[in-house]
């Protein structure tokens, strides 16, 4: 049995109807153990052709394969709109991507991470962000955003799955790196008994990033890929694990 719809979210937003978008879970694909079953990364010790199986599931559900990006937690964004960058078996290095290719899916991977994906009102171009903490303090978002040709009113965005608010601890370094940008920062960290210790809202750190950027039209942000080990996979729980991916694209199609 192969890659099916139930194995997949798809994003509840307001976005034209030729905008297509799906966020895989850790299920349905071959991978076995800690990669259990629809592992797309082949960074993370899985075996290749597992791996490569569960990319073709997937592809199977696209209009082509996603180029996929090697992500290292920077701002970088990647214009897929080059010929000489849509290469499917080639990876390169940037955190987001952008294209108004017909067909071409933008694609990031994550496990714990957090996926931003973008669309502008007229449907003419969409983007994918990979958000960790230090991507997004950095500002990997409002790097999308500005690379985007819509104004930013015109654009909405939607949350992926990742760690939740009630999972995601830091130290006081990494609120100290956000509340350097901007003070309302401070509403998404909660201390915590232990001295110098906070848990993050990154959904909510993302939505003030956006804001910053004139994104007010944020949707998603409801999941914990730590608590739901039955669909998600995580790094912060398991360490070894899986990569998930969140996808968009321009379809030609209006259905």
């Amino acid at each position: 049995m192969g890659l099916q719809q139930s194995h997949l979210i798809v994003p509840a937003w307001p976005a034209p109807a030729h905008i297509k978008a799906l966020i895989t879970t850790r299920n349905g694909g071959v991978s076995s153990g800690a990669y259990a079953s629809l592992n797309l990364g082949m960074h993370v010790g899985d075996e290749t052709a597992a791996v490569e199986e569960n990319r073709r599931r997937l592809s199977a559900m696209l209009p082509r394969a996603p180029m996929w990006l090697q992500q290292v937690h920077g701002t970088q964004v990647l214009c897929a709109d080059d010929p000489a960058h849509i290469v499917v078996n080639t990876t390169v290095t940037a955190d987001a991507v952008r294209t108004t290719l017909i067909d071409q899916p933008c694609a990031v991977m994550m496990a714990d991470c957090l996926p931003v994906l973008f669309c502008d009102d007229a449907g003419a171009e969409v983007a994918a962000a990979h958000a960790g903490w230090r991507g997004l303090c950095a500002g990997v978002l409002e790097n999308t955003v500005a690379a985007m040709s819509a104004r930013p009113a015109s654009l909405m965005a939607y949350l992926g799955p990742a760690i939740g608010p009630a999972q995601f601890e830091v130290g006081s370094e990494v609120r100290d790196a956000f509340l350097a940008i901007e003070d309302c920062a401070a509403a998404a960290f909660t201390p915590q008994e232990t001295a110098g210790k906070y848990v993050a809202n990154i959904y909510l750190l993302a939505r003030q990033r956006l804001a910053r950027a004139g994104v007010s039209r944020v949707y998603g942000g409801d999941y914990c890929t730590v608590s739901d080990a039955a669909r998600f996979f995580s790094y912060r729980r398991d360490g070894s694990t899986g990569r998930m991916a969140a996808l968009i694209w321009r379809s030609a199609r209006l259905c």
